[in-house]
């Protein structure tokens, strides 16, 4: 399969709905273990996926921002761990294509990577500091060595980590004090990988600490500093909410499965005929269709905007990830009581999906931050 080769969004998404139906299959094992979905990762590079958010002058498929939202979300209904991971890849490489803020022979350098296979993420996390979006400075410091840098640190929530080919770090610089991107191959002398990784949700995304000890990188590979970085809408970041969308989905179809096949020796038909039952999955749907125009809504007009056009939508983008979240949550939880207790027993995808779309609450953007957003664009218009 070469999504590449495919034009239309309906046939990629009936692609990647076939190609995602064994990560379904994996995803338990994998969440019992904790260990990353390797294979999942590897199909989706072998079908050209990873290459679909590069852009087309580069040998990808420059797809927009809605096409991204819709495969993602495809892809979450199979293995939410697996679409998150991912998903950092593709938003990262859909930022670098739309504002090109790096030098141009990096870009390329990047992208000709990208569309043979490689994948990317960018890691900014630390203990100390906490999530970036609070504006912590980097306790990671690069300094110069030679005609190079040296970077010495440690990053948490390193998502992929098990698997990522090149990442970008971003650290204090020894000279200036500026904070620094840094891209970095994962197989570089002094970079390991420390597997910290404990959450009971999103437990196969190999979200580890990554440890670097004088990593040294040339000098090219300094992408960009805290001077010369432009600050812009992160529309990419959809691909989170997306993530949790699909998973919702595959909660409300995990206990449609359960009520059609359950039948209690009480009654003399499956529980799905029960009119308390089919308000609960009623509600489910309610919830599910919001969060999904929402989500596609905002997902096209990021599309159809420019520019300044683009930071304007900063809010929405926002609102977007917070309302799909909290609607997804509420709708897993109703899928639960539907199924009831059986819904907590490790061999029900339910208590999985119900640890994993919790996650989605402590991705960036935060709630309180998506609120105050609002909150000020309303003051400021009076």
């Amino acid at each position: 399969m070469n999504l590449l080769s495919i034009q239309t969004l309906d046939e990629r998404l009936g692609a990647i709905r076939k190609l995602s139906l064994p990560f379904q299959e994996r995803a338990a094992d994998n969440d019992k273990t904790g260990r990353f979905p390797f294979e999942n990762i590897e199909e989706l590079k072998n079908s050209k996926y990873t290459a679909l958010t590069v852009p087309k002058e580069f040998g990808g498929g420059g797809i927009s921002l809605y096409e991204l939202v819709r495969l993602q979300e495809a892809i979450a209904v199979g293995d939410g761990a697996t679409s998150l991971s991912i998903g950092w890849h593709m938003g990262m490489m859909m930022n670098l294509s739309e504002e090109r803020p790096w030098e141009p022979s990096l870009l390329k350098e990047v992208f000709d990577y990208a569309v043979n296979g490689a994948v990317f993420n960018t890691y900014a996390t630390e203990a100390q500091t906490g999530s970036p979006t609070r504006g912590g400075k980097p306790t990671t410091l690069a300094k110069r060595a030679g005609d190079g840098w040296s970077i010495t640190g440690s990053k948490t929530f390193s998502t992929m980590a098990p698997m990522v080919d090149f990442f970008v770090v971003t650290a204090t610089i020894e000279e200036t004090n500026e904070i620094g991107s840094f891209l970095v191959p994962r197989h570089a002398e002094g970079v390991k990988m420390e597997e910290t990784w404990d959450s009971i949700a999103m437990r196969s995304t190999g979200s580890h600490d990554i440890i670097l000890e004088q990593v040294k990188v040339p000098a090219h590979h300094l992408a960009q500093t805290s001077g010369n970085r432009k600050s812009s809408a992160p529309g990419y970041l959809l691909h989170i909410p997306a993530c949790y969308l699909g998973i919702a989905e595959a909660a409300k179809r995990e206990a449609i499965s359960f009520a059609k096949n359950y039948t209690p020796n009480s009654l003399s038909h499956p529980i799905a005929e029960l009119p308390a039952i089919q308000q609960k999955i009623g509600e489910m749907e309610l919830k599910l269709m919001q969060a999904r125009l929402f989500l596609y809504s905002v997902a096209k007009q990021w599309d159809e905007a420019q520019g300044e056009e683009r930071n304007q939508l900063v809010p929405e983008l926002s609102a977007a990830k917070m309302t799909v979240t909290n609607l997804g949550i509420e709708a897993v939880d109703l899928a639960m009581r539907i199924v009831g207790a059986r819904s907590l027993s490790e061999k029900s995808p339910l208590q999985r999906l119900y640890r994993d779309i919790r996650a989605g609450l402590h991705n960036p953007p935060m709630d309180d931050i998506t609120l105050l957003q609002l909150a000020k664009r309303e003051i400021n218009k009076l």
